[in-house]
């Protein structure tokens, strides 16, 4: 069962829809409210191997991910092409620049690292790895990373139904509950062959972090709507209310269980 993001995911070159990678902000308070943190781990393990502080934090979004490395002490800038997604994140207190990050001028300035969570696959991966490559210092590390999850109790299989039956030619119903993982992995595959291609980075690494996260039944709903999908309403109403459905039927809460995957590379002295 892939995260609401992933499933809006529309095909091997994201990034060439634009559109749809500037649809999240029509609604960026329930984004922030709905979608997942990442681990400490996550962040703790990034910084570890950054030579500094200064962190930009590529399709910033509403600053989820720019505000997990502000607690760890972090100064951060972030770059978003939403103007509405942006302004949230100002509103929280992370410092946002709006453009594509292909497109965004540096202006001299040097990072010690780039991140980029649920939003490099909006990116040119050549073009992208090459500009982080641009601003990050020697040894500074690029970290660019996604999540997938599975629910517990058996929901995989009623809400993989549910799919099938409202949204017959979404990705969940065309890929399955088991070949998401195998999706996610071509998409880091791609992350790393971008890397490659400037030859200024160290071979890129991979890295893999499970953990878990309680979702009431109103609480999954919420995050369903966060997805970016564009559903006509009937199909969209039959979804949550299938859905619905199936967790009530599990006594109303149940367990994702999420993988947290990240390619990563080291600047090149």
């Amino acid at each position: 069962m892939p995260s609401p993001e992933a499933a809006s995911v529309p095909d091997s070159e994201p990034h060439h829809h634009r559109q749809a990678a500037e649809s999240f902000g029509s609604d960026p308070e329930r984004y922030d409210r709905a979608r997942p943190r990442y681990p400490n781990a996550l962040i703790e393990r990034i910084l570890a191997g950054a030579p500094g502080r200064l962190v930009l934090d590529v399709g910033v979004g509403t600053g989820i991910v720019a505000r997990q490395f502000q607690a760890a002490g972090c100064t951060v800038l972030g770059v978003e092409p939403d103007a509405r997604m942006a302004e949230f994140a100002q509103r929280s207190g992370v410092d946002v620049e709006v453009s594509p990050f292909e497109a965004w001028e540096a202006a001299g300035r040097r990072f010690d690292a780039v991140v980029s969570g649920e939003s490099w696959h909006w990116v040119d991966p050549v073009a992208g790895a090459a500009k982080a490559a641009e601003v990050l210092g020697p040894g500074g590390r690029l970290a660019v990373f996604w999540l997938t999850g599975q629910p517990s109790g058996g929901l995989d299989e009623a809400f993989a139904e549910v799919y099938r039956r409202a949204l017959p030619e979404s990705l969940v119903t065309r890929l399955g509950t088991k070949s998401m993982e195998e999706a996610h992995s071509a998409m880091c595959a791609k992350a790393a062959d971008g890397m490659r291609a400037p030859g200024l980075f160290d071979e890129p690494e991979q890295w893999r972090f499970e953990w878990t996260k309680s979702y009431t039944r109103d609480e999954w709903l919420d995050a369903l709507g966060t997805s970016g999908a564009v559903i006509p309403q009937r199909q969209l109403t039959d979804l949550l209310a299938g859905i619905g459905e199936a967790i009530d039927a599990v006594g109303g809460d149940f367990t994702m269980n999420y993988v947290t995957f990240v390619v990563t590379a080291v600047r090149r002295p």
